[in-house]
């Protein structure tokens, strides 16, 4: 059994890319490693460029582009012990945590400040899902409400016609 000369790769991706730049070593032209690897020849002309410019390891799994994040991964684990709280803890009325809310609890206790959206990002990967607050008007009459329900609704509500009604058309 013959023995890799790369270490395991990252991902599928990774891999087709090293073992292009393997059989490329072994002789085979471009376009029979693209055939081979399922891909086009002019991705197999940059990886085997990029190899050949700066080694294999050019081949390997970059890092993705960005800016690193502000928390630390001891500090995001730490919103979700802060937000078991509650929110009455930190000041806010009703018991519903949205990504604003959020977004300044994490800025009062870390010194990070982030858009909402991006805090329902963040909570959505940690598992939570986002929560809006109903907004009601205070004089909202719930007996009104089922009241109209039941006996304004049906007379304004549309019915099908009768099957032997004559067509609109």
């Amino acid at each position: 059994m013959a023995q890799r000369r790369f270490p395991t790769p990252h991902d599928w991706r990774e891999g087709r890319r090293l073992r292009a730049w393997e059989l490329a070593q072994q002789g085979w032209t471009q376009p029979a490693v693209a055939a081979a690897l399922g891909v086009t020849q002019g991705a197999v002309s940059q990886w085997l460029k990029r190899a050949r410019a700066a080694g294999p390891a050019a081949l390997r799994r970059r890092p993705a582009p960005g800016a690193p994040p502000k928390l630390t991964a001891a500090q995001r684990a730490r919103v979700p012990a802060l937000l078991a709280w509650g929110p009455a803890a930190f000041g806010f009325r009703g018991d519903v945590w949205t990504a604003p809310r959020i977004a300044a609890v994490i800025e009062t206790h870390f010194g990070v400040r982030y858009h909402p959206a991006h805090v329902s990002r963040l909570m959505r990967a940690r598992g939570w899902s986002p929560q809006r607050p109903r907004q009601r008007a205070t004089q909202r009459d719930e007996a009104a409400i089922a009241r109209w329900y039941a006996e304004r609704w049906p007379r304004l509500k549309k019915g099908r016609p009768p099957k032997d009604a004559p067509s609109s058309g």
